[in-house]
């Protein structure tokens, strides 16, 4: 349990253990109009963009609700109504944006590889080659459904080669991996307040091409997820359109802070690197297989094979986790039975190691011996 609030330690790809200073941001209620929650605004705003290494031609849009809300607002405000969209999928939020665009009757084609698998650039080029009508492209950064690591830069070179625009789901990984989205190029990226961050759930955000976006007015079909019209209204007086998320706003902004306290994403990154490195060797020491080999792993969330031993049961080996302090999440693969453990959030060397100890505990008071995955 964590030692300040008795809260469990949350070993999942979010919402996740936030610090008490940024749980303390939401004891105080703000007007929405105010001059000091406008200043919120517009340091968050801010500060998201120089993360992403925007610059001046980029802008940041604020949405309210989960990271699906500004995944959508990112596909509906920037593929035009007559456009056509190449979905790259190798995992549940892959398939999500399937879903998103048939809710919004927009035009796609999908390039579907293993969920352990990174789509192949070759095979982007040769499908951007053959199809003169795809408009668009996405890719999710970190797919969290195995933790894989999608190679982002490559794919946005053949997108820029064959001038298609790239829009990236970043949620899993935007503050932890180095991104560039001037350099990719790309006309937007989404993600959330409540990731690698280290905010609360109830914000996301799309960090975009000013001039891609002012180009897509029209575009949206809902009025809440306009991010052209949200912009236009925020660039004329620094507010929301509707009422904001103010409590999670000003987590967000805390959480921004002790971002930039640890020394950005190179310090963000490289403590869950750390995370990943000691859950993922204690866990090969204990005998299970992790799903991915080191070269696609992202440090965010790893997946291993469910034990071959008929007395492993997950429900059983999840509770009792629980009750020790350790919360984990099941697994989300078609290609193998597993489950996933986190290393994102407030947690440390020390969470880990203690993850591993309790995991550990657990496994002989079930006397799991073989922890190896099923033979295929």
């Amino acid at each position: 349990m964590t030692a300040d609030t008795g809260e469990p330690f949350l070993l999942t790809p979010g919402p996740l253990t936030t610090s008490r200073e940024t749980k303390q941001a939401m004891l105080r209620d703000w007007g929405s109009r105010d001059a000091a929650f406008i200043q919120i605004n517009r340091e968050v705003r801010d500060r998201l963009v120089a993360l992403a290494r925007g610059g001046d031609a980029f802008t940041c849009v604020p949405v309210q609700g989960s990271g699906t809300f500004a995944v959508e607002a990112m596909i509906a405000t920037f593929l035009p109504r007559d456009g056509k969209l190449l979905i790259l999928i190798n995992g549940a939020y892959g398939h999500r944006i399937a879903k998103i665009c048939d809710y919004l009757a927009r035009d796609y084609v999908t390039y579907e590889t293993a969920e352990d698998t990174p789509p192949d650039p070759t095979k982007v080029d040769a499908q951007l080659r053959d199809d003169k009508s795809i408009t668009h492209v996405v890719i999710i950064h970190c797919e969290t459904t195995s933790g894989i690591l999608n190679p982002v830069a490559d794919i946005a070179t053949v997108v820029a080669q064959h001038g298609r625009r790239f829009l990236v789901d970043s949620m899993s990984a935007f503050g932890a991996l180095e991104i560039d989205v001037a350099a990719l190029p790309c006309d937007a990226l989404c993600a959330s307040s409540n990731k690698c961050i280290e905010g609360a759930p109830g914000m996301g955000f799309v960090i975009c091409r000013k001039d891609s976006l002012a180009a897509a007015k029209g575009n949206a079909h809902s009025l809440s997820l306009d991010l052209e019209d949200q912009w236009s209204a925020m660039e004329k007086n620094a507010q929301w359109r509707f009422t904001p998320p103010t409590h999670v706003v000003a987590a967000f902004h805390q959480a921004l802070a002790e971002h930039a306290a640890e020394g950005g994403v190179a310090g963000r990154g490289g403590r869950y690197r750390r995370n990943c490195e000691i859950l993922v060797s204690g866990m090969e020491e204990l005998g299970f297989k992790p799903l991915l080999p080191a070269s696609l792993q992202a440090p965010i969330i790893v997946t291993f094979h469910m034990p071959a031993d008929p007395g492993f049961d997950f429900q059983v080996f999840y509770d009792r986790l629980a009750e020790q302090g350790y919360v984990i999440y099941p697994g989300k693969l078609t290609v193998a039975d597993s489950f996933r453990i986190g290393c994102i959030g407030r947690l440390d060397e020390t969470v880990m190691r203690g993850a591993l100890d309790a995991i550990r505990d657990t496994l002989a008071e079930m006397n799991v011996s073989d922890r190896g995955p099923v033979a295929a």
